[in-house]
Parts: structure tokens; sequence; C-alpha cells
């Protein structure tokens, strides 16, 4: 999709909106690659840690920060930047974007770095970006990637979709023998396969803690991506986006990895906790659990059958009982794949 570019052709300070686990994740990969990083934060500890101990200590404790990463409460100083990543939750990147200038897309690139679906609206990040920046297209980094491993140099690879020579110059300002971006002109795939992969992770997680073994879990991760090609299919999706590294992967990832807030926050349900308790403050955040009822009803308007989906959005709602769903996954009229 893309030329080979020169230096000339990297953006040289990166600005990334959010300094929790993956904001500052990526702000090392930045900084790997040589680029000048700002990270934007609202909480001060975190800027004076970054700023003065050089660590994340409150969200990516034991990462030793290289001295070219700063931090900093001034949300223009971010946007000052040459590109800016947004990492801000799925349900808080409508706000986000909004207090941004509306210039800045045009002179440099806003690349959405978050996976969700909005409770509200049950838009998708993209969609979001569109309606608050009418007429200028989205950029979107989403893949296999745990902030830990990518923070530590693990070998990680994601997929940036967007325009292509700006994708271009996002590949060349990012990449090292670490972290390999893959280039995409498919907005829509990227954005969709990030956001429901989380709500198939907690079903997922839920198999687990009930110990129904690793066969019913691949099943399971087989008929959630079959779901999720339905949705993408009549959206308008690639089929290849959603096997690639935004969709296939990332389910496979999130799916399969005590690591993955979603798979334990299910696994946990599995276990004999309730919801309450683990949506209670203070607890883990888990995307899944606000993209499950929006992900039904954006399929419901498409007119597609969810199941397992529809059966996670009952049991976060209090409307189907755990051992209930899996009887009713499993007592589905027989059909063809």
């Amino acid at each position: 999709m893309t030329e080979k570019l020169c230096n000339s052709d990297v953006y040289n300070t990166i600005g990334i909106v959010g300094a929790g686990a993956w904001g500052t994740a990526l702000g090392v990969v930045a900084a790997q690659s040589g680029r000048g990083v700002i990270l934007w934060a609202r909480e001060s500890d975190v800027v004076d840690s970054i700023n003065t101990n050089h660590e994340n200590a409150r969200f990516l404790p034991g990462v030793a920060l290289a001295t070219r990463i700063r931090a900093t409460a001034v949300l223009d100083d971010v946007c000052a930047s040459d590109a800016l990543l947004v990492t801000i939750p799925a349900q808080h990147i409508r706000a986000t974007l909004e207090t941004l200038p509306r210039e800045l897309t045009s002179s440099r690139p806003c690349v959405l770095c978050a996976k969700g679906i909005e409770k509200r609206s049950g838009k998708l990040v993209t969609e979001i970006f569109a309606e608050v920046f009418p007429g200028e297209r989205a950029t979107i980094l989403s893949g296999p990637s745990f902030a830990a491993d990518v923070a530590r140099a693990q070998p990680t690879a994601v997929t940036i979709a967007g325009d292509r020579i700006v994708v271009g110059r996002l590949q060349a300002s990012l990449a090292s023998s670490s972290f390999r971006p893959y280039a995409s002109e498919d907005v829509l795939g990227v954005a969709l396969g990030g956001a429901a992969k989380n709500v198939y992770a907690i079903a997922c997680g839920i198999v687990d803690g009930l110990g129904l073994g690793e066969s019913a879990r691949a099943a399971l991760i087989a008929r959630s991506f079959a779901e999720l090609a339905r949705l993408g299919e009549s959206l308008g999706a690639r089929a290849d986006t959603l096997m690639g590294l935004s969709g296939l992967g990332d389910l496979v990832l999130t799916a399969t990895s005590p690591t993955s807030r979603n798979f334990t926050f299910g696994q946990t349900l599995g276990r004999g906790a309730t919801v309450a308790e683990l949506i209670a403050p203070g607890r883990p955040l888990a995307e899944g659990v606000d993209t499950a009822p929006a992900l039904v009803e954006r399929g419901r308007r498409a007119g597609i059958e969810f199941p397992v989906a529809a059966a996670v959005a009952a049991i976060l709602s209090g409307k189907l009982e755990i051992r209930a769903s899996v009887d009713r996954l499993m007592s589905r009229p027989l059909t063809s794949e």
C-alpha cells in the first residue's frame, strides 16, 4: 500500500492524549523510534512521576521511560505535536475529541488508538470521529497488543488504517525492531474488529471460569468470529481486514489470555463473582461491558443475529444466568456453518 519513505517523511514529535498504560506504551514505541514524545495526563501524580522519575508509576509501573518522553497537564502542549495519538477509552472518546482544535486534522493526523463502541449511540470510534470532524478522514491504530508487552519491547504487530500517505508516515515514525505496523485503508474494519473482540473475550473468560474446557473455548472463538464477520460484511468492512491483525488476531489474543482485562472479567464471573462486584469503583476497566449491549443493538439494526454477544449482554444486565446461557447456546436449532 505504501512506498518506502525517507527519514524526512517521519513525524518528528508525537503527542499522546491519555497517559494510561496503553498511551504510555505507545510513547515508549515512539521514543524507541527516535521521536520526541509528549504525554497528556489528567492526573498530576502521573505527570510528576513521568517527568521526575521517568516512570508511570500509577499505570505502567516498572517500565523505565526515556528522557525524550515528557508529560504535561496542558492539552495545547500536546496538540502542537506533528502527530497526535488519542488513547482515551472509547466511552470518553467523543468528549475528548470535542476538546481538540477544529483545525487539528487538516494540519496533522489525529490517530484513534481506542477500541470499543459508544454505548449510547452504538457508534464505532471512527464514526464518532466523523461526527466531530465532518469531512475529515479518520486514522486508527489497532491490533493484538498488550501495553506491558509493547512497553517491554516484545515483538508486536498492529494495523494502522487511514489515508495512504498519512499511514505511510506513521509507519515510518513508529516502526522498530520490536513494533511492526501494517498499513490498511479499511478504517471501518479495523475499528469494528478492535471493538467487538472485547465482548467475545468476556464470553471466553466465562467458559474458562466455568471449567468447560478448551474445546468449548475454541468453538466459541470460531462462532464469535462468525458473528463479527457477518456484521462486518453488512457494514462494508473488508473480509481480509477482519481476518487480519485487528480482527481475528486481536480476538485470539484477548479471548485466550489472563492478561486481558475482558477475559479476566468473564473468568471471574464464571467463578462466581457478580457483575456489581466487578464494575465497582477502582476495578480494572473492561471495555466489553459497555460494548456488549451496543454491539447487539448494532446487529439488531442490521438484521443480524448475534447469539454469543446477546448472551453476554443478557448476563451483564442480569437478565440471564450464566449456566442458562450455556444451555441456550447449545440448544439453538441445528444449522450449517
